[in-house]
């Protein structure tokens, strides 16, 4: 174990301090610095996004309110962060004390929304000096899910796959952005819905086909161009299974990352009669030191870009948090610690 640098006592963080109530229960508080165990990492925070924990456009602000029950910890659930290591637990190898960094926490304690926080060190990466804190704080839980669900369409990054059709749902949202990249990175032939206002910036950004799902068309999620999608990253709610069935091809698939249990049963329905288009959950996120390793490699290249829809100090945690559980944001949501 290295030595570590000085550290204070006590840290300011933000909590909730009841079972309920969404962000007006946040409350600032000073609590313990907490100290790196076997296999962990002490970060001081730079930067950390909030991601919705829920999928929007259901009540969020209501649903939003169970939100505290899900962690083990009185910390609200924000695991994706940015740092510098000041500390490092027995058992850590590759990453030493000044080292800028990238990393997910735990997602059952969070921890995000404070001035330190202990990380596995398993998935913390180093971070480049091209590439700042709040980009970096983006990766995780979005472009890690926005990798997942491509990869599971049959995707590849590495210039042998084949040039699939893919449709992206909400590609204006946190893990819809990342996916567009990421498509086009893979060769993807891409068609998007978002809102009206965001559909310059979701072309730029790589998109063949954009349509305004407000529109007659765009809710009919048919390709302009005619095309039958071999794959669809769904990140929005409220589109059923029938909407998506003409549109694939002979063996297409959905990939949800929003799913209901109504999307859970269709799931298991295709499994069990052996359909070849399939509606697939995408339940958890597992995420690998490597997958963040080519995610921030990509931010260094210039070949990803973290679209950050609004900043905020740790002091204002809470707008940040009532920000996400609006759900009306363009990318990421960054809170910034101050110094």
């Amino acid at each position: 174990m290295t030595t570590p640098t000085t550290t204070p006592a006590k840290m300011r963080a933000v909590l909730y301090d009841a079972c309920g109530g969404g962000a007006a229960s946040l409350k600032h508080v000073e609590v313990p610095v907490p100290s790196a165990k076997k296999n962990e990492v002490l970060l001081k925070l730079q930067a950390a996004t909030v991601n919705p924990l829920l999928p929007p456009n259901e009540k969020l602000a209501e649903r939003e309110k169970k939100e505290p029950c899900i962690s083990t910890a009185p910390f609200p659930a924000v695991t994706d962060v940015a740092g510098v290591i000041v500390d490092v637990g027995p058992g850590v190898n590759g990453l030493t004390a000044g080292d800028q960094v990238v990393a997910k926490l735990n997602s059952l304690n969070g921890g995000g929304l404070a001035e330190y926080a202990v990380a596995p060190a398993n998935l913390t990466v180093k971070r480049p000096a091209k590439v700042s804190a709040a980009e970096g704080a983006g990766l995780p839980i979005a472009a890690g899910t926005a990798l997942q669900a491509l990869r599971s369409i049959g995707a590849k990054f590495d210039g042998t796959g084949k040039p699939l059709n893919v449709l992206i749902t909400a590609a204006s949202g946190g893990v819809g952005l990342y996916a567009v990249q990421l498509a086009k990175l893979a060769n993807l032939h891409v068609t998007a819905t978002c809102g009206a206002r965001n559909m310059d910036l979701v072309k730029s950004l790589g998109a063949d086909e954009v349509m305004d799902y407000r529109t007659p068309e765009g809710a009919t999620l048919q390709s302009p161009s005619g095309r039958k999608y071999d794959g669809v990253v769904h990140c929005t709610v409220g589109v059923s299974w029938s909407s998506f069935q003409l549109l694939l091809s002979d063996a297409g698939r959905v990939i949800d990352v929003t799913p209901n249990l109504s999307a859970i049963l269709t799931y298991v329905l295709h499994r069990v009669t052996f359909s070849k288009k399939r509606l697939v959950p995408q339940l958890l996120l597992s995420l690998n030191k490597a997958d963040l390793e080519f995610l921030v490699g990509l931010l260094e290249e210039g070949k990803l870009k973290t679209v950050i829809d609004s900043r905020f100090p740790l002091s204002d945690a809470g707008k940040a948090r009532q920000s996400s559980i609006d759900g009306h944001a363009t990318g990421k949501i960054v809170v910034e610690m101050e110094s």
